[in-house]
């Protein structure tokens, strides 16, 4: 008698029989090769029912299909964009230009400044370089003289003197923690978007729109103290008529911020248990 036994695979489905007998029996390669041949199937449909496991985790609601999947990928592109902008402008110091009249110290040459979070550069400039139509001295991306040096506020605490006017470094200092509080929570965000991608679970999107709205908005914040610093720059001493202007750092911190709230909106949107726009228009029948 041939003792036969029924393999199943992991999601209890039969996958064929398998027989055993004694060695060399004339009868034994017919259930032997279906024998073999089950097992050869339960090897192939544990990759192919391993490949459907994500299909039919998402059918039941547990994981992520791959529209969705799509969807927040591409949610975290306009995410990462807004990171590279911040990284782009609180890494350089061309947040604002200072300049004074063009004939304020000879007719030759003028000096420029320029500064950001961390250091600030004075720039020696020809005149017969500026633009003629140009009152002050400037821009700094003309050629000349640079000398570029990193503020004191965070080593010794001082102020740095500029055109003999004095910045105010607890407004300085300010602007500088809030961009490093803000890239800190854009890390987080990220890091929560790779474990909802990785983990296929929906939850890790309310933290990480979490973290990205708040880090836009702390980097429209770290740029609104800047500027109060500016002013209070500028409002130090009048001994010296300077004339300033935001720069293109200020240009991709302002972009940065918006991006990164955008990109937050989408990941709430994105952890809805519905869709918005189904909600918000429902479809119509044909008849109506």
């Amino acid at each position: 008698m041939w003792s036969a036994f029924v393999v199943h695979d992991e999601d209890g489905r039969t996958v064929g029989p398998v027989a055993t007998g004694p060695a060399g029996g004339g009868g034994a390669a017919g259930p032997a090769t279906q024998g073999a041949g089950g097992m050869a199937g339960l090897m192939t449909g544990r990759s192919t029912f391993g490949g459907n496991k994500r299909r039919r985790t998402a059918a039941a609601g547990q994981g992520l299909s791959e529209a969705q999947e799509g969807k927040i990928k591409l949610a975290f592109f306009v995410a990462i964009v807004g990171v590279i902008l911040t990284v782009l402008g609180v890494g350089t110091e061309f947040w604002v230009q200072l300049s004074p009249p063009k004939s304020f110290y000879n007719n030759q040459t003028c000096l420029t400044a320029h500064y950001g979070l961390w250091k600030g550069c004075t720039k020696i400039l020809w005149v017969a370089d500026i633009d003629p139509e140009r009152d002050s001295c400037g821009p700094a991306e003309l050629p000349g003289e640079s000398n570029c040096t990193y503020f004191k506020f965070f080593t010794t605490g001082e102020n740095a003197v500029m055109f003999q006017k004095t910045t105010q470094k607890n407004l300085n200092v300010a602007a500088a923690m809030l961009a490093l509080f803000s890239l800190f929570l854009m890390v987080m965000g990220a890091i929560c978007i790779t474990m909802a991608l990785s983990k296929e679970i929906v939850f890790f999107l309310k933290p990480a729109s979490f973290c990205f709205i708040l880090s836009g908005v702390l980097v429209l914040l770290s740029l609104m103290v800047f500027h109060q610093s500016v002013l209070a720059l500028l409002a130090s001493d009048h001994t010296v008529p300077l004339h300033h202007e935001l720069s293109w750092s200020v240009s991709c911190v302002g972009c940065a911020g918006a991006v990164l709230v955008v990109g937050g909106a989408l990941f709430i949107l994105l952890s809805l248990p519905y869709s918005p726009w189904q909600r918000c228009l429902p479809h119509r029948s044909s008849a109506s």
